[in-house]
């Protein structure tokens, strides 16, 4: 595992922005599962099919929160891709919500140790590239450190002050531990946010100077 220090001038992720073909149906939605805060939104008609590309991951400090995030999206009308189940690296599970974009919920815990929260620890944008280690150079070339690397497989960069941390894994693997199919086509349906200028990065994603809300 490869890993650097952060400098003052590090280049992160500030912002993600999904684009929804409604975004006041979007916001309802966003609002009842408890994200609204950490991500932004924007009507947008591209068309999209298949697979996305990226996923945004909870991670939780337990099983029944876990529980807790999943149940709230399904009701307010998310579908459910994976259901929460135990794993070799703990608990989670995947749905999609209403506009397309797809969400997990996980905690490294296998066993609860008080009752459900509507706390996150942290929040990571997973963009499934096909080819980790060149995204990351061309990453590292626009100014990002990496925070952590596990070879061709998985590169997460040093954050900011943004909600969301930035993370880089292979679009099939991604694809897979999702639940769903990695062929997709048109637009990915998320801009990024980011102190590093816009840019389209070699998968397609598109990024645009960090704004203030």
């Amino acid at each position: 595992m490869e890993t650097n220090t952060a400098t003052a001038t590090t280049a992160s992720l500030a912002s993600v922005t999904l684009e929804v073909a409604d975004t006041e149906a979007a916001h309802r939605f966003y609002a009842a599962f408890g994200v609204d805060g950490h991500i932004r939104l924007r009507e947008s008609e591209a068309p999209s099919t298949g697979f996305r590309g990226f996923t945004l991951a909870l991670t939780v400090s337990r099983p029944a929160t876990v529980d807790h995030f999943l149940d709230t999206a399904v009701k307010a009308g998310a579908t459910v891709l994976k259901p929460a189940a135990k794993s070799l690296w703990g608990y989670g599970g995947v749905v999609q919500a209403p506009d397309g974009t797809i969400w997990k919920a996980a905690t490294p815990a296998k066993k609860d140790t008080g009752p459900a929260t509507a706390e996150i620890d942290e929040i990571v944008l997973l963009l499934g590239v096909e080819d980790v280690k060149a995204s990351k150079q061309f990453y590292v070339g626009r100014g990002l450190t990496v925070a952590r690397s596990f070879g061709g497989k998985y590169a997460e960069f040093e954050s900011a002050d943004g909600p969301v941390k930035f993370a880089l894994y292979k679009r099939r693997g991604l694809a897979k531990d999702l639940g769903v199919p990695a062929d997709g086509t048109g637009s990915h349906r998320v801009i990024l946010g980011g102190t590093a200028g816009a840019f389209t990065d070699p998968d397609g994603f598109e990024w645009e100077p960090a704004k203030t809300p």
